[in-house]
Order: structure tokens, then sequence, then C-alpha cells
């Protein structure tokens, strides 16, 4: 007889969620041409598969935002993409150099960008993926997002 998780917690037993088996990992020097390759990357190893165009999209929203918000898009900077095929979901955890995280990019005058396409990134994330987040701090940053599989 299978319990349930809830009945598996109730009784003392300790679930874990299996780390994602990682379909394929390529670093990506980071200069913002880049961001082009890692989706024409990410769309050749996910061709014919139906949720293919949002996960490329959410791919290249977190690849953009690791150059423009970490050390990642420093001379000499990089950044890495994983992407692993679980069951239901396709996981793409892009992983950054860490540093101070910007919160925006700045005009001239130290006023913030506003008027520009910064900024929206991660409400594109949100909209094509059923979940997202972060770990990691100054020393290095992983993203992540899963697009829901049917």
């Amino acid at each position: 007889m299978t319990r349930t998780a809830a009945e598996q917690l109730t009784s003392g037993q300790v679930l874990f969620a299996p780390a994602p088996c990682f379909l394929a990992r390529r670093s990506f020097s980071g200069r913002p041409e880049q961001v082009g390759t890692a989706r024409r990357w990410l769309a050749r190893l996910l061709e014919g598969m139906a949720e293919a165009g949002d996960a490329v999209l959410a791919c290249s929203e977190l690849a953009a935002n690791a150059i423009t918000h970490s050390r990642s898009g420093l001379p000499g900077g990089a950044f890495t993409v994983r992407v692993a095929i679980d069951g239901d979901a396709i996981r793409i955890e892009v992983g950054d150099q860490g540093g101070p995280w910007s919160c925006g990019r700045r005009g001239p005058g130290g006023e913030a960008d506003d008027a520009g396409q910064s900024g929206r990134g991660l409400t594109i994330v949100t909209a094509v993926a059923r979940s997202w987040g972060t770990t990691g701090d100054e020393l290095g940053r992983t993203v992540w997002c899963e697009i829901g599989v049917e």
C-alpha cells in the first residue's frame, strides 16, 4: 500500500524531492551576443517540444539578467545554462558570477532608466513559467524556472 506524502510526513518519515537530472550544461561568455547563442543552443536541444518557445524565452531573459546584473557581464565574465526535463517540467537554470545585484540601469544623471526595455525580464519569466526562484549570494547566483510540460 502506497502512502501519501502527508501520511509519510505525519509518520515522521522525511521526504526529499529528487534533484533534477540535467540533460545538458553549457557555459557562455558574458557578452550580450552570447544571450542569442544560448537561446539557439537551447532551441536545438528542445526542438519538437511544444513548450520549447516558452523555455527559450525564459532562458533568454535569465541569461540577459546574468550579464546585466552580475559580475558575469564584466570583461572575462561568463554565465552557465543548465537544462533538465523531469516528467512534467523543463527546468532551466542560469548561473552567474555573483556580485552586488544591481536593480536596474541608470541614466547618465543617475536616474532610473524606466523608459527603456530594462526591468521586464522576471515579469516575462513569471508569465511563461509555473515557478521560478533564485539561490546563492554575492559569490554566485543561480536563477531557475520551470516550464510545465503537457
